[in-house]
């Protein structure tokens, strides 16, 4: 029914209306005061020997959901479970058991899943399961239960794009789900998923009504939402009538940085899965107006028919390592972010390499993007829109002295000890505000 592992959507042109921001100011943890670090008062001092208990949609690769959850596990150990025995299980309701060798935390820790999702097949068949996600959640939520009988946990933080966010914790123990999305297909999305015709959308049509109605009643077991940016806490507000604190993903600043010793080219560059909402296709189009060189890094459905659009100009690489990925952006002359994301981790790595950032004027962009600093925006998802911003973009630098410096210094607003501090405080306040803490 939906692509539970890849966080699909539709075309910019067939997008439901946009969600609009709030009316009141968000807060956004970890990303006031200085440049250079939080402010003092994000750096609480953590409770040791709490029992945090993690809750994942699904183990099923690696991506941004994963990144995220990484942090969360080690921020739970290293702050408030030091020692192996209050190391917290991790509950998921489908789990692929595969290597884990880009977060090496959770593979240390327990994993947890439904009876029913242990059955052959039902891992790679997790996109048609929707309905019986409700009961795979209730069946995680009474193991909670018994494992707090067994040994009390203090709390319970859940990452959730799906149905996760829904998990029972135990009476007096307090949730706080880190929300990447309310699932798209039956929310921010839904006219379009469930109009795509097929089986999938079908599926959508028939059971759509009753998700969202479950949806809906369990985001009442949540005590605390944290959004990953303010475009996501609109739409929290949106589908579930509950504010949220935003706190932006972590990216890995450390890593991406500049090359002095790498020269720009002229080349654009696309990162991202090839999929039909990252509109990778205007790029392309873009590309062959122009002649002008444009390298795509990515894979996914799209791969046959957006290599069947391409011209001569244009070169796809393939999904690329860390290190591959790096170079990319330390000779690339723009990176072309021409989809709506949730929040974009890869317009921030490249800002981070001193990259600018050609970004459609919407969604997590409008928050990752300083105009006319770290990159331009475009308002219309067309190729003379587009071209003309790239025009307009900044020069790339690497060095301190270079127009990169302005994109290195907003990079460094999504640093990882930045999300680790607000989520530091997000946690202690949930653990102090219980009942009996």
């Amino acid at each position: 029914m939906v692509d539970g592992g890849t966080n699909q959507s539709p075309s910019r042109e067939t997008l439901a209306p946009r969600v609009p921001l709030p009316d009141r100011p968000v807060r956004v943890e970890g990303h006031e005061g200085t440049q250079d670090g939080p402010r003092a008062d994000l750096q609480p001092r953590a409770r040791p020997g709490a029992r945090i208990a993690l809750a994942h949609d699904w183990l099923c690769g690696y991506r941004g959901g994963e990144a995220v959850l990484e942090r969360l596990a080690r921020l739970a150990i290293e702050r408030f479970a030091p020692l192996p025995g209050d190391h917290p299980p991790v509950y998921t309701m489908f789990d692929d058991r595969g290597p884990m060798t880009q977060t090496p935390t959770l593979a240390g820790l327990a994993r947890i899943t439904p009876p029913l999702a242990r059955l052959p097949g039902a891992v790679e068949f997790r996109r048609w399961l929707v309905p019986l996600y409700p009961r795979f959640i209730e069946s995680l939520s009474s193991a909670l239960t018994r494992d707090h009988a067994r040994r009390p946990i203090d709390l319970l933080v859940s990452s959730s794009s799906c149905a996760v966010k829904g998990l029972r914790s135990p009476p007096g123990v307090p949730h706080v789900c880190y929300c990447h999305a309310p699932a798209r297909y039956f929310w921010s999305q839904r006219e379009v998923y469930e109009s795509a015709g097929g089986l999938r959308a079908a599926g959508l049509r028939k059971f759509g009504e009753k998700f969202r109605a479950w949806d809906r009643a369990t985001a009442a077991n949540v005590t605390t939402f944290v959004a990953n940016s303010a475009f996501i806490a609109a739409q929290i507000k949106q589908s579930f009538d509950r504010d949220a604190t935003v706190v932006h993903p972590p990216v890995r600043t450390n890593f991406f940085t500049p090359d002095a010793a790498t020269p720009r080219e002229s080349f654009w560059l696309v990162v991202s899965a090839l999929e039909p909402y990252k509109r990778v296709d205007l790029a392309i189009k873009a590309a062959n107006a122009t002649g002008q060189r444009l390298v795509i890094a990515g894979n996914g459905s799209e791969w046959s028919r957006l290599r069947a659009m391409a011209g001569a100009s244009v070169r796809f690489v393939g999904r690329v390592d860390d290190e591959a990925l790096r170079r990319l952006y330390r000779r690339a002359a723009v990176l072309i972010h021409p989809q709506v994301e949730d929040f974009g981790i890869a317009a921030v790595e490249a800002q981070a390499c001193g990259l600018p950032v050609a970004a459609f004027r919407a969604g997590g962009a409008l928050e990752t993007v300083i105009e006319n600093k770290s990159g331009v925006f475009f308002d219309e998802p067309s190729v003379a829109s587009l071209v003309e911003a790239i025009a307009k973009a900044p020069k790339g630098g690497q060095g301190p002295a270079e127009a990169g410096a302005d994109c290195r210094r907003s990079a460094e607003r999504f640093t990882a000890e930045r999300f680790d501090a607000a989520m530091e405080a997000v946690m202690l306040k949930a653990l102090t505000e219980r009942p009996n803490s």
